[in-house]
């Protein structure tokens, strides 16, 4: 008798993702770590890995990470990195961290997260660490961005593969959240929720037990699927645009790295906007920092040009139409 359908798929989801990270690696056996709070879907990942690993000769281990947001964070990261090894997986890692406040709570505890796995993979030599992100979370990333009005890129959600040469992979995105839970109990696999997953104080908390439960009440079920499925097309959109602004950006740019104003008027908007926002952050910008405001005045010095003065951007940045060129240096 094979294992429960949701395992079954639960197993083939990371196999798959094994075999790719095999096939791109010049070590025939890579090591490859789960990312894993102690929760549901994390705690199915690693089960998962610690299966299918020793299967294709892959060296499986795994990170968990304490926050310190909580009394007893740090206990709780070594019982979760008990559990782990239980598995048999090996190595076994449990980093604490320091958050900050940059951006928000979440976003502070999220690039205090992704620093400790960066870590973590350049430490134990890691080809891949693999994510447990559902398709439910990819739907709750796609509202969230567009309740921030921040363009198609932030519709496109969470990639599959991201991170410096392909590190993060995420095999869960094509499974919903109730698949990987079942998957959890049919193992018989114990873990631990996470009070901030409840807390309306955050933000994606709210979204995953307000907002989403009104949408599949008033939309139906299928909703969540939508969602991801949106995030699939916005990415294959934004990539194509980003291809095509960075093939203009070069035709454009001079060896000083201005701009031929001329040469912007033509691009459709949203491939000029690309080009001016890639151009800004090669100057000193920084990504967080540079809002969609910021390329539209950048945008007008182009396309409603009455003789401005220079515009002052974060990081420093100053731009200055002269002599029919947008140049971008250090103000």
């Amino acid at each position: 008798m094979g294992p429960h359908p949701t395992v079954a798929a639960i197993r083939l989801a990371v196999r798959r993702v094994l075999h790719d990270v095999l096939s791109s690696s010049a070590d025939p056996h890579p090591v490859v770590l789960a990312a894993c709070s102690g929760g549901a879907d994390s705690m199915a990942l690693a089960a998962a890995l610690a299966f299918e690993g020793p299967r294709l000769g892959v060296r499986s281990g795994a990170v968990t990470v304490d926050h310190g947001l909580q009394d007893g964070s740090a206990l709780r990261a070594q019982e979760v990195a008990g559990r782990l090894r239980a598995l048999g997986l090996d190595p076994v890692d449990a980093v604490g961290v320091t958050v900050g406040r940059q951006g928000g709570p979440e976003a502070a505890a999220r690039d205090a997260r992704y620093a400790a796995l960066d870590a973590a993979a350049d430490r134990l030599g890691a080809a891949a660490v693999l994510l447990g992100h559902t398709r439910d979370d990819q739907a709750e990333t796609v509202l969230l961005g567009l309740a921030r009005g921040s363009g198609i890129r932030s519709l496109s959600g969470m990639a599959a593969v991201s991170g410096a040469g392909g590190r993060y992979r995420r095999p869960f995105l094509l499974l919903d959240r109730d698949t990987v839970r079942q998957g959890c109990l049919a193992q018989g696999i114990t873990v631990w929720d996470d009070p901030h997953n409840h807390d309306p104080a955050y933000t994606r908390s709210r979204v995953r037990h307000e907002a989403l439960p009104v949408l599949e009440k008033s939309l139906g079920k299928g909703v969540v699927e939508a969602l991801a499925r949106t995030a699939q097309l916005s990415r294959d959109d934004a990539d194509a645009l980003d291809q095509w602004a960075a093939d203009a950006q070069a035709d454009a740019a001079g060896d000083d790295g201005s701009l031929d104003v001329r040469r912007l008027a033509t691009l459709p908007a949203a491939v000029r906007r690309r080009v001016l926002r890639r151009t800004a952050i090669a100057a000193g910008s920084p990504p967080g920092f540079l809002f969609a405001r910021h390329i539209e005045e950048v945008d007008r010095l182009v396309t409603g040009w009455h003789g401005q003065k220079a515009l002052n951007l974060p990081g420093g940045v100053a731009v200055l139409r002269a002599n029919g060129r947008l140049v971008f240096s250090p103000s």
